[in-house]
């Protein structure tokens, strides 16, 4: 007779719940760091959107308000997700992919084009590539080891204290 001697993991500490978390801190942090003189180069050459804000990431990265304000909200939408363990998957995987079709998006507009309205470059587009990729390993590696696990799906009476 076997018996089942995987640990026993709480939702409070599944491994998808921290993935999520981290990035949205992440996330929050490079918002902040965006409006940062010292951190962002050319603050006061930002623009609200567009192709024209002179202002960038680590000298690096094309940021503007609106560039920022989406990573403070994405941010937010990981710290929020990171509550719940399907959440968190979601935010990873979708949030992953909406990163992988940013990348596309930015590949495919030129630096100066009207339609570069977030503002991206190429340092944006490769990093935006990583980000995806990266999200949707995490997503994928925590539902790998929570099967391991046998926490994933989640059992019956974790399904129903949800509902």
């Amino acid at each position: 007779m076997s018996q089942d001697v995987s640990p026993q993991v709480s939702d409070e500490h599944r491994l998808v719940r921290v993935f999520a978390l981290v990035v949205g801190i992440v996330f929050v942090l490079v918002g902040v760091a965006g409006f940062v003189p010292g951190l962002t180069e050319g603050v006061g050459e930002m623009t609200f959107a567009g192709p024209d804000s002179d202002a960038f990431l680590f000298g690096v990265f094309a940021v503007s308000i609106l560039h920022n304000l989406v990573h403070l909200l994405f941010g937010v939408a990981g710290i929020a997700a990171a509550t719940r363990a399907a959440a968190s998957r979601g935010y990873l995987i979708v949030g992953g992919g909406v990163y992988l079709l940013l990348w596309v998006y930015g590949v495919g507009t030129h630096d100066d084009s009207a339609a570069n309205f977030v503002p991206l470059n190429r340092a944006d587009d490769w990093l935006h590539l990583g980000l995806g990729l990266g999200m949707i390993g995490l997503g994928v590696l925590a539902t790998t080891v929570e099967r391991r696990h046998n926490v994933y799906p989640e059992p019956p009476e974790e399904r129903e204290a949800q509902s």
